[in-house]
């Protein structure tokens, strides 16, 4: 049987991620293989683990094998068995605790190496749609999404972006301005639509026109909110506009060591508030999004450092929204993060399926992240409409102690939200005031109290 096996190998081999691995990883792995005629699940479970453990910084999957084998007094199959137990056994301690960040990591590999190819296209695509998240097994916002740009020049480790595009070519639609002259609204409701989906909303800036031809849009449709959502540090263009009130500028924001270790290419954490306050200064609404946090050793030291920054840099009257959200992994993002070959422990975290499949916390981590994250911000919980993104109603009650019955109660509530404020700021605007508006949540009459 031994002397099929090989053979049998390179059928079962193409059926796995062992083609991603380094030469010298495969060589031994393969020998390994062959003499313990691994199966086909064998052989995938063999290779996920070593590009795993490679990427965390530890010890692999082949060290770790001939280490157990001298420790094993089994043989045959038995043997097989006893050291894929010591390895899994291995791999449950690592994601037991908290995963240890480095400060001033080395270098993120491909990130650095890799360069995006920008193209345009006469695409027959259409740009408008909801967001690509959107499920009734969560509460969502139901978004509306304008995809300007598609794909993205950043390399965030657990950016879900990368699994709608095959390449890295990004690209621009040279038919963009033509088609959001297509997009019909209904001028009685209200809508909230961002640009941030399929790539982020401000890195590229006014290239191509894509800023200038969104603000038109926003002119032409004043019912709609349109999200910038961003990561980046380039507002120029945004501050050379003139911008209609509209307009949310909205950052993601996540503690230095995080961004270091995991948000590749991305503006550091303080370019990131610069840019948010000098959009602000400008009376340009902002809005930040906490989303994923993530739980490492020291992470709420680390989250009140920065939760304290927006408060101490901020007005409640600047800031339309805030949400929080945890890593939430579609099984095809997993996969493209173990074929980046790069250094990353974003996959170093026990996991779970959410209703969706898709792999996210436990219950434990992710109740503690959100519940702190918005005690953080208590001074501020009747000026601010908080919310969660993508999570299930158990999540909201036990943050907010009240959930919304359906999508629509959310999407209704948060635009009411904005409206509101933005008539107070109006108000204020006209009456030369400089009080803080205060309201009672009126986002929580659509919700249920837990």
């Amino acid at each position: 049987m031994k002397e099929n096996y090989p053979s049998k190998f390179d059928k079962i081999e193409s059926q796995t991620q062992f083609r991603h691995l380094p030469t010298e990883r495969r060589e031994m792995l393969k020998k390994i293989a062959c003499e313990h005629l691994f199966t086909q699940q064998e052989l995938k479970n063999a290779v996920d683990i070593d590009i795993d453990l490679t990427m965390w910084g530890t010890q692999g999957f082949t060290e770790r094998w001939h280490e157990y084998k001298t420790q094993s007094r089994q043989t045959g199959k038995q043997l097989k068995k006893d050291i894929f137990n010591k390895i899994n056994t291995a791999i449950n301690q690592l994601i037991s605790k908290p995963v240890h960040y480095q400060e001033n990591p080395s270098a993120p590999g491909k990130f650095k190496e890799t360069k995006v190819t920008v193209k345009k296209s006469a695409s027959t695509e259409k740009i408008y749609g909801m967001c690509p998240v959107a499920s009734a097994k969560t509460i969502c916002c139901n978004l509306r999404t304008i995809d300007a740009v598609k794909n993205c020049g950043f390399g965030c480790s657990y950016c879900g972006i990368q699994t709608m595009y095959s390449n890295q070519e990004v690209t621009f639609d040279e038919r963009f301005e033509e088609k959001l002259n297509e997009i019909m609204l209904d001028k009685n409701r209200r809508y909230h639509i961002g640009t941030g989906q399929s790539s982020d909303s401000l890195m590229w800036g006014n290239k191509q026109g894509i800023l200038e031809a969104m603000l038109n849009f926003a002119r032409k449709w004043p019912n709609a909110t349109i999200e910038f959502k961003t990561k980046s540090k380039n507002i120029k263009h945004l501050l050379q506009m003139d911008v209609p009130d509209n307009i949310v500028c909205s950052w993601s924001l996540n503690p230095q060591i995080v961004i270091d270790n995991e948000e590749h290419l991305t503006a550091s954490f303080d370019e990131r508030l610069a840019a948010a306050r000098a959009v602000a200064d400008k009376g340009i609404k902002v809005s930040f999004h906490f989303h994923p946090m993530i739980h490492f050793d020291g992470w709420q030291e680390a989250y009140a450092d920065i939760f304290k920054c927006v408060q101490t840099n901020f007005k409640t009257p600047e800031v339309l929204f805030i949400s929080f959200g945890s890593l939430t992994f579609p099984k095809p993002v997993i996969k493209k993060i173990r074929r980046y070959g790069i250094q990353s422990r974003i996959l170093q975290m026990p996991m779970q399926p959410n209703p969706e499949g898709k792999m996210t916390y436990p219950d434990d981590i992710k109740k503690e992240l959100f519940r702190f994250g918005f005690q953080s911000f208590n001074l501020w919980h009747d000026k601010v409409f908080f919310y969660l993104c993508m999570e299930e109603k158990k999540f909201w009650l036990d943050t907010f102690g009240f959930a919304y019955d359906t999508n629509e109660g959310f999407e209704n509530a948060l635009n009411d939200a904005i409206w509101l404020k933005k008539s107070v700021i109006l108000n204020q605007e006209s009456t030369a005031t400089n009080v803080s508006p205060r309201y009672s949540q009126p986002y929580m009459k659509n919700g249920i109290s837990s």
